[in-house]
């Protein structure tokens, strides 16, 4: 059944006596959110977000689609239904929600052909599975394809030790961005692709386009806000700032950070920071900027309005930063320290993947990532235990249970930087992209990290204590569907175990699958 909240209803849970002392003076427009239990459906519908009508691949006819919001220790059940009719992008579909570790629900995780077969035409799949004890920021999104279905999703925590940072988080402070394209994606593969535009919060323009609406972010002086920035782009890595504001980075992919004041942030593809904005400006307009890493795809903006400014475009300008964030002055606020015997190589397991590039194919240890016929999961759960066993060949990696894995990655040739994603996982960034140094003491602990670009490394740790096969992958489309990506398989002898009991709407995926001949 389709829950509908009101944000403020779900904020109000978290605390309720302050949430009724703001809306009574700072009254907000809230948009409706979903649940955590609840139902979206995959569908097919002509948007302009940057001008352009184009047909795309949406959850619930929008662009993002709706937030999904939970308290920390609910569970989720989702129902994906699949209602996809336009035959130019994909038809069938699957559901990531990108950041939950799904310790215990490998099936829930929504890879196609690593953890499930695909959701085709006319059938759906319930998403049943428990964050546990996460909470933060997060979203969910396809791996099939680059359409428009992807869309936020936030655990509150009632809780947070650092609340006594911000006044407001709730739906309106959720800030997603994202990069656009004005063809579908399926005739985009096996090209070398660029984005048209920068949307935030689903609204931008693009270069000769018209002057398309801009969202508007509404804010009250003297008020504190928690701005969840939600990198939704399937290429772009944007630098992101708020003209004549400082912001306070608290959390990067779910994980609390000691507070950082910075005044523009780098983020890559899939990756989520919450930062505190002080309205301590003069009542007026402020420019919001998303600056991309490509010249040829239009700058995002939209507008940060006080109340009583007049309703106009702001006239503020773009100066250079004095307080760029930097990921190595990122540190994890509780528990810090990356797992295992500290120092470069003192791991229980210590990977070495080297990322090559010949043409348009992407190559992990001389291997390209081809997903297989039969998902990783469903050929460990009918025995398969060993690398030989396991395909695709070359590109799974078997490890023991209750390890700690250094992983190097190093980059080689064109294609960079890349932000690589580890399902299944938080890790501590214990060597960040372009510096020299390593910090097992209180590195960033988080879920996409920038590997870098050609001569350059990263490394990370974490603990192999959530038995499944789990794909590690650059979070740019174009590059997984290319080849960038491996599958960490974590003690296959106890997947089934420790997966079980597997729900029968998982087992119908493969045979519906199969005999629709997709």
């Amino acid at each position: 059944m389709l829950i509908l909240f009101l944000a403020v209803s779900l904020i109000s849970l978290i605390n309720a006596t302050s949430i009724v002392s703001r809306s009574q003076s700072y009254p907000l427009s809230q948009p409706a959110v979903h649940g955590p239990k609840t139902r979206i459906t995959i569908g097919n519908r002509v948007i302009a977000p940057d001008g352009l009508k184009r047909s795309a691949t949406l959850v619930d006819g929008t662009f993002p689609g709706p937030l999904i919001t939970a308290q920390k220790g609910d569970h989720f059940d989702i129902e994906v239904v699949n209602d996809l009719t336009d035959d130019s992008m994909f038809r069938v579909t699957s559901v990531h929600w990108h950041g939950i570790s799904q310790n215990g629900s490998n099936y829930a995780d929504g890879t196609s052909f690593v953890t499930q077969c695909p959701i085709t035409p006319n059938h759906s799949f319930l998403h049943s599975f428990s964050a546990q004890n996460q909470a933060g920021t997060f979203w969910y999104h396809s791996h099939y394809s680059c359409d428009g279905l992807r869309g936020a999703l936030v655990i509150y925590d009632p809780q947070d030790p650092l609340a006594y940072m911000y006044d407001v988080d709730d739906a309106s402070t959720v800030i997603t961005l994202a990069d656009w394209y004005h063809t579908v994606a399926p005739a985009l593969r096996g090209t070398i692709v660029v984005a048209q535009s920068i949307l935030i919060n689903g609204l931008g323009r693009y270069a000769g386009g018209p002057e398309s609406d801009l969202a508007v972010i509404n804010v009250e002086q003297g008020k504190r806000y928690r701005l969840r920035l939600v990198q939704m782009s399937c290429d772009s890595n944007v630098l992101f700032s708020i003209d004549g504001h400082d912001l306070y980075v608290i959390e990067a992919d779910g994980v609390l950070t000691e507070p950082l004041v910075v005044d523009q942030l780098q983020i890559f593809a899939a990756q989520r920071y919450s930062v505190v904005l002080v309205a301590n400006q003069p009542v007026d307009n402020y420019w919001v900027r998303g600056i991309p890493n490509s010249d040829k795809t239009h700058h995002g903006s939209a507008i940060l309005r006080y109340k009583g400014a007049p309703e106009a475009d702001p006239t503020t300008v773009n100066n250079p930063p004095t307080k760029p964030l930097q990921e190595t002055d990122l540190h994890t606020l509780i528990n810090p320290g990356a797992p295992g015997t500290k120092g470069y190589g003192n791991a229980d397991i210590n990977l070495n993947l080297e990322v090559s590039v010949t043409g348009l194919n992407f190559y992990v240890n001389n291997v390209t990532f081809q997903a297989p016929s039969v998902p990783v999961l469903l050929q460990i759960l009918s025995g398969a235990r060993d690398p030989s066993q396991l395909f695709p060949l070359g590109s799974v990696y078997v490890l023991e249970a209750n390890k700690v894995v250094e992983l190097t990655m190093a980059i080689t040739g064109p294609g960079g930087p890349h932000p690589i994603h580890l399902h299944g996982h938080t890790f501590d960034v214990v060597q960040s992209a372009g510096s020299s140094t390593f910090n097992y003491e209180n590195p960033v602990r988080r879920d996409v990290v920038n590997s870098g670009s050609d001569g350059q490394q990263m490394v990370i740790r974490w603990v192999t204590d959530n038995s499944g096969p789990w794909i590690l992958h650059c979070h740019i489309d174009w590059h997984l569907e290319a080849g960038l990506g491996v599958v960490m398989a974590e003690s296959p002898p106890d997947t089934s175990a420790h997966v079980s009991p597997v729900p029968y709407e998982w087992d119908r995926l493969c045979p519906i699958y199969y005999n629709g001949n997709y």
